[in-house]
């Protein structure tokens, strides 16, 4: 890691860069395969996935059969894990519901909203070196309470043509039934224009590669929704001197080992304990499957030693993180001032690694930036609020001639007359 002593303020911006990807000859390479996804439908994808996974398939379907194979390939220990963590995912975002609520802004005029689930929805879920199946927790959960109907998930194939098992036995017991053996760019087309075999959906989630969040940011653009823009993993660490080093170390390691090109950033009020943290990150890195990977990310990466906590803080804010540790003795105090920030780890016993997987919060959380606009994925991103309202006659006639007056101030005299002829009619 880069270190950075008392930057001044007007250094901030340039110091909190992200990773910068050049984007212009990836676009045009998605564009292509999606284009011909859309026209060519489920021949396309059967090129792509020979042209890209190296496997050829007759059926992307994943069968019956494959879902029972799955489980039983899985040890028993697994199993009751993923089943721990479902079950503090499912009680947190079942909080997040809420009763129809009727408001009655005058005498007969009653207003309420109520959320509806989106009807089709699809999850990308990541498979290679890292196959996220706590990913389909985060996401088929939440889906499930907000009421969609239709739930689609794809999932690129082993060289052996199959999915992972725990991708697999994590969809089967979240209640996903349409699981597509579809990665990458293919798999973003065809749940956003729909194939023979794979329904269209309205709305995407998950998180992918270069080449799917590109993807993802394009079928935006023709009106199918997403989760959120979203970039590399990253991680902050607000860090005092009563942080142990070894587990400052041990959270940057765990996004690091992300990819290349993710970030993390340690802020601290001291010295001594950047020192100990740059001599337990050399120590932790040699032991780790992925040490290759979490090296290139540490070269992207930046610990900032500043004056005191307030202008901790504000870096932080300022920096607006996926991931936000804070290592500090006064711990709960700075995270009520947290305004920017997808989630927030309070404590030195509080690893973010604990709420990727099994604490109960989402994992699927805004990047580059985007906290400062953005929300995690809860089960407000799976529905629809739609808004009602019911007059009576006499709600009418209370209501009237305020909406006359501002629709006829504005020269929309239809507007006023839609009042105006239930009046005269009365």
């Amino acid at each position: 890691m880069k270190i950075v002593q008392y930057p001044e303020r007007a250094a901030w911006q340039q110091l909190l860069t992200r990773p910068a990807i050049d984007n212009s000859s990836l676009q045009q390479k998605v564009k292509e395969v999606m284009a011909e996804v859309k026209l060519q439908g489920d021949t396309a994808v059967k090129k792509f996935t020979r042209q890209f996974d190296g496997v050829d398939l007759a059926d992307w379907v994943v069968s019956e059969k494959e879902i029972r194979e799955a489980a039983s390939l899985l040890s028993d220990e697994l199993k009751r894990a993923i089943s721990q963590a479902a079950e503090n995912i499912e009680l947190f975002h079942q909080k997040q519901t809420a009763a129809v609520e009727v408001i009655e802004t005058m005498p007969g005029i009653q207003c309420w909203r109520r959320s509806i689930g989106i009807e089709k929805v699809g999850l990308y879920i990541p498979g290679g070196t890292a196959p996220l199946f706590s990913t389909i927790l985060m996401l088929a959960i939440p889906a499930r309470i907000a009421g969609c109907k239709k739930v689609v998930l794809c999932s690129p194939p082993g060289k052996d043509g199959k999915l992972n098992p725990a991708i697999v036995y994590a969809a089967s017991i979240t209640g996903i039934t349409s699981m597509y053996k579809i990665g990458g760019v293919q798999a973003i087309a065809a749940m956003a224009y729909g194939t023979d075999t794979v329904p269209q959906v309205y709305k995407i989630f998950g998180p992918g590669n270069q080449y799917v969040t590109c993807a993802k940011q394009l079928v935006q653009q023709e009106g199918i929704a997403i989760d959120m823009p979203a970039g590399p993993s990253e991680v902050c660490v607000l860090a005092d001197d009563t942080a142990d080093a070894a587990f400052v170390a041990a959270d940057l390691l765990s996004q690091a080992e992300h990819g290349v090109d993710s970030q993390v950033l340690l802020v601290t009020t001291s010295a001594v304990l950047i020192e100990q943290v740059q001599a337990e990150l050399e120590r932790q890195l040699a032991q780790l499957s992925r040490k290759e990977l979490a090296a290139k990310a540490l070269d992207n990466s930046t610990a900032i030693l500043v004056k005191n906590k307030e202008e901790a803080l504000a870096l932080v804010n300022e920096y607006a993180a996926e991931h936000l540790i804070i290592s500090c003795k006064d711990a709960d105090e700075l995270a009520a001032q947290v305004v920017n920030a997808g989630s927030v780890f309070i404590g030195n016993y509080s690893p973010e690694s604990v709420g990727d997987y099994a604490s109960g919060t989402n994992h699927t959380l805004p990047t580059n930036g985007f906290a400062k606009a953005y929300s995690g994925v809860s089960v407000d991103s799976f529905v629809k609020k739609v808004t009602y309202q019911k007059l009576s006659q006499q709600g009418l006639q209370h209501i009237a001639e305020t909406v006359v007056l501002m629709a006829e101030a504005e020269g929309l005299d239809a507007h006023a007359n839609a009042v105006r002829v239930r009046l005269n009619k009365g």
